[in-house]
């Protein structure tokens, strides 16, 4: 019924820059909050940012000041730039969405397949 598809990881030097992208897709009734979460071997899944339908943005202390997210409410994306990028942002990133599929229902939280992010020092 819904699909999060991410696009945009890699491999990368410490100090370059990324750019997440997550497309939704299907039954889309309302979009609410979408952002990104990471996990990292051995680690528990964190929030890195996340920004609501009016455009309020949160974001993780470890990663303000060089992640931005955004969102295209058009095109039904949300982004990730990732600058100033280090060995410990290593991780899966997972694109998360809290979605409205029709009137008849309540909001849900969705989540993509994930996307790898490796940061060689």
């Amino acid at each position: 019924q819904v699909q999060l598809v991410e696009s945009g990881g890699g491999l990368v030097q410490a100090g370059g820059s990324l750019r997440l992208s997550c497309a939704a897709s299907g039954r889309l009734f309302s979009i609410n909050c979408m952002g990104w979460y990471r996990q990292a071997p051995g680690k528990q899944r964190e929030l890195v940012a996340n920004i609501t339908s009016g455009s309020t943005t949160n974001y993780a202390d470890s990663v303000k000041g060089r992640f931005t997210i955004s969102r295209d409410n058009a095109k039904i994306t949300v982004y990730l730039q990732m600058n100033s990028l280090k060995p410990e942002d290593t991780a899966v990133y997972y694109c998360n969405a809290n979605i409205r599929t029709s009137w008849r229902q309540v909001s849900a939280d969705y989540w993509g397949q994930g996307t790898q992010v490796t940061v060689s020092s």
